[in-house]
């Protein structure tokens, strides 16, 4: 009975919420503009780039954000 109203009500939220992150992020009705470091390929490159450059003392070299970076290994069960 009472799924009636959790239901739409959580879908309703969902859709609130949707509609003004598209209207404050996307569209920019307070005004403002994307930063050029957000939307720039050249900036991404170079950031990566000393990132990976950087140097490290406590041990060997890691990827700062391995999961944009796809190197982690997938071993299925049989594999052991």
């Amino acid at each position: 009975m009472a799924a009636k109203y959790i239901l739409p009500s959580l879908v309703g939220s969902m859709a609130i919420a949707f509609i003004c992150d598209n209207l404050i992020a996307d569209q920019k009705i307070f005004g403002g503009t994307t930063p050029r470091t957000v939307s720039s390929k050249e900036w991404w490159a170079e950031t990566d780039k000393k990132f990976q450059a950087w140097p490290r003392t406590a041990g060997p070299p890691v990827v700062m954000n391995p999961i944009s970076r796809q190197n982690f290994i997938v071993r299925s069960g049989l594999d052991q």
